[in-house]
């Protein structure tokens, strides 16, 4: 992922994506903390990064806790049963849940 900030050098991170139906939603494991956390919330845009190609995303927060816990299961099915899937799904993270848009 990639944060940009005016007058800054952008934040670049590797992070993990869940989809639930059609739509991408990521979290900062550092929960509010987490650097390009603070940047999605403040500009409101960034880009991913797969496959070699870079798509301009728009950062939505979510406060749905019946979508929430669809995320959190959609964590679980991806990565399976670790300490870092756990670190994702406890309140911390799971309150800097963010859809992303594509802008186009």
């Amino acid at each position: 992922m990639v944060v940009p900030a005016p007058g800054r050098d952008p934040v670049r991170v590797p992070i993990w994506v869940v989809t639930v139906g059609a739509d991408l939603y990521v979290r900062s494991w550092k929960g509010d903390a987490g650097v390009w956390y603070k940047r999605a919330r403040r500009y409101g845009t960034g880009a991913i990064v797969a496959g070699g190609t870079e798509r301009a995303v728009r950062f939505t927060p979510v406060a749905d806790p019946a979508l929430e816990e669809a995320i959190d299961a959609a964590f679980r099915a991806k990565y399976g049963s670790s300490e870092y899937t756990e670190a994702m799904i406890n309140p911390p993270a799971a309150g800097t849940t963010m859809r992303l848009d594509e802008v186009r």
